[in-house]
């Protein structure tokens, strides 16, 4: 397939109207959010109210009881000293307990301090990481435009810091496969994430990346087992079951926050059974598509660009701050296509990858219907097609 440069109607003067009237909406959505928060009143809404569960592990795990944050009520009897008005059984803490060598130090200073430290500094990384993807002036407008950006910002998530440590992992694992290695196994604090890449590492022959990676998430499973004892592992296991009842009876307004094909069949009234089978028959071909992608091609851009879509595509229980992941391949495949040419569609899908946060939250609004994972097949159709094209070219050069 011949690689063509065409006029296309989103021009340089419209990107740039686009993605700064999106920066200024969002902006000023935020300050509204703030004038009604608990940073104005303290019975206002809560800043950063996902952030409230990590600082509520945090003060429990200070307690000297780290098992009782997969406990709801427990966890609940924390979160209502910072929110009172949290309706009980809306959070759960379903981390593995590595995690807690990350937060654990958070409950050490108040609340809103935390917030505002945790999210400055993962939001720092992440920009940091994209910026290093593609470096384009207008880059750093569309990522102010990326509603995923913001989604996260306000609800506190770590959508930032695991996109920065994915990002940041692919980009060194050519210079450097230790640190590439150690990033992965850090990775494992949102296990549902990291499936796709020992297949990529193991179909790339990336041995020492690999093995690095193994034993970063086994050592760091073991360190937190001892820090936060037995007890607390034994709770993340218990609270897997928690998880997936959550996954498959949270209602309506928790599935269309799932971009998943799980959820897309479920709020259709698909069985859970069927449901499950389709989304796995998905994730086999996200799988295969991956292991071809970074056994066939060279190129970093497209492997990448394909791992972190399939990333998204693979688990049933992905959350709509993840999508903030979605920032990396629209770098990569923004960078190929300006410095290459464009193939048709591909513009129009990265604009829609680009705006999907914001869309799903809006379509749920008027419809029970989830349109993320059809947004990421055919991001990552389109990522597949692009290294069949480069692919077809090394072949004519050699």
């Amino acid at each position: 397939m011949s690689i063509k440069r065409y006029s296309h109607w989103l021009n340089p003067r419209r990107l740039r109207l686009y993605t700064r009237t999106m920066a200024l909406v969002f902006t000023i959505l935020l300050f509204g959010l703030i004038f009604h928060s608990n940073v104005v009143s303290p019975d206002g809404i809560s800043l950063g109210f996902d952030f409230s569960v990590f600082w509520s592990a945090s003060h429990l795990a200070l307690l000297g009881h780290p098992e009782d944050a997969y406990q709801l009520v427990k966890l609940h009897s924390v979160i209502h000293t910072i929110n009172p008005s949290v309706k009980e059984g809306s959070y759960g803490w379903f981390y593995p307990p590595n995690y807690f060598l990350i937060i654990a130090p958070l409950a050490y200073i108040p609340y809103l301090v935390s917030y505002l430290l945790f999210i400055s500094l993962t939001l720092f990384a992440y920009l940091f990481v994209v910026h290093r993807i593609y470096a384009n002036p207008e880059g750093l407008w569309c990522l102010a435009g990326f509603s995923g950006l913001w989604d996260n910002l306000v609800t506190g998530q770590n959508g930032f810091l695991t996109a920065a440590i994915a990002g940041g992992s692919l980009l060194l694992i050519d210079k450097r496969p230790v640190i590439a290695g150690m990033l992965i196994g850090i990775l494992s604090i949102k296990p549902q994430l990291i499936l796709l890449f020992p297949i990529a590492l193991v179909a790339s022959k990336a041995w020492k990346t690999l093995i690095v990676a193994i034993l970063t998430s086994a050592l760091s499973l073991a360190a937190s087992t001892m820090l936060f004892g037995v007890v607390t592992l034994e709770s993340w296991v218990r609270s897997i079951d928690l998880a997936r009842s959550l996954l498959e009876f949270g209602g309506t307004h928790f599935w269309m926050r799932v971009p998943t094909v799980f959820s897309f069949l479920h709020l259709l009234g698909i069985p859970l059974q069927w449901a499950y089978l389709a989304h796995f028959f998905v994730a086999a071909m996200v799988a295969t598509s991956i292991w071809i992608t970074w056994k066939s091609t060279v190129e970093p851009e497209l492997r990448n660009a394909a791992l972190i879509t399939g990333s998204l595509l693979i688990s049933p229980y992905i959350l709509i701050y993840d999508l903030t992941w979605l920032a990396l391949p629209i770098a990569w495949m923004s960078k190929i296509g300006i410095e290459r040419g464009w193939l048709r569609w591909e513009i129009e899908t990265l604009i829609l990858a680009w705006l999907l946060p914001a869309m799903m939250l809006l379509i749920a609004k008027f419809a029970p219907f989830q349109v993320a994972p059809w947004v990421l097949l055919t991001l990552l159709i389109l990522i597949l097609r692009r290294t069949s094209s480069y692919n077809k070219q090394m072949i004519a050069y050699s």
